[in-house]
């Protein structure tokens, strides 16, 4: 890497999120001139005891964590890989949302998220709806693991929401939920990252528009 040492550190929500960036995202970030580091968000410090990893269940952990993050000076930028669906109902910009449009809906919280930290290093993004979001946009991959009738099914579902990011965020029905209920033999940590990497980058890209605006901002 040639020009000025430049650090992206990405906290992310659990081991999904950190395979798909060591074997997705990382390397594309490193070719356009990034030193990437990842660590996951810590649920739990007691006290005399190791911190538990994963998962997001208050806006305080991960206030916590951010901010902690931004006192080391290494770091030229911080980023988030964390689920929009989910999040805990304390989280800045969840009370207020928009109506209408989940794009809209989704960067007004990555907005209140950038505001309440207010770092310009700080450059949070939240996976619309669900990092499962993008094994729909790997459908075809993930039918190759799975079979070609779970493959149908994901690509239905995109076709009528309108793209894998649009495959809404119920309770019942969100992209993770979704591949449970299709798909009885289905691994979140290993098939989701597995499809995601066989689709490859720039037509995961193609797909999700959100993702392609974050990579765009760090490119």
């Amino acid at each position: 890497m040639t020009g000025p040492y430049r650090r992206l550190h990405l906290l992310v929500e659990g081991q999904t999120e950190e395979t798909v960036v060591n074997g997705v995202l990382g390397p594309h970030l490193s070719s356009v001139g990034w030193a990437v580091t990842t660590s996951l968000v810590k649920t739990k410090r007691p006290a005399g005891g190791p911190s538990h990893k994963g998962g997001i269940s208050t806006w305080k952990q991960v206030e916590t964590d951010v901010r902690l993050l931004l006192g080391d000076t290494s770091i030229t930028v911080l980023t988030t890989l964390f689920d929009y669906y989910g999040l805990p109902a304390d989280f800045p910009g969840m009370r207020n949302r928009p109506a209408g449009d989940a794009h809209a809906r989704v960067e007004h919280v990555e907005q209140a998220f950038a505001a309440e930290i207010g770092d310009h290093r700080f450059r949070p993004h939240l996976v619309l709806h669900e990092l499962e979001a993008w094994v729909f946009a790997a459908a075809n991959e993930l039918g190759l693991l799975h079979g070609p009738e779970v493959a149908e099914r994901l690509r239905k579902d995109e076709e009528l929401a309108g793209g894998p990011e649009l495959v809404n965020d119920g309770p019942l029905t969100a992209p993770s939920k979704r591949l449970l209920r299709y798909c009885s033999g289905y691994a979140k940590t290993s098939d989701g990252p597995i499809a995601i990497e066989e689709l490859g980058l720039d037509r995961l890209r193609a797909r999700c528009p959100h993702l392609d605006a974050w990579l765009r901002s760090l490119e």
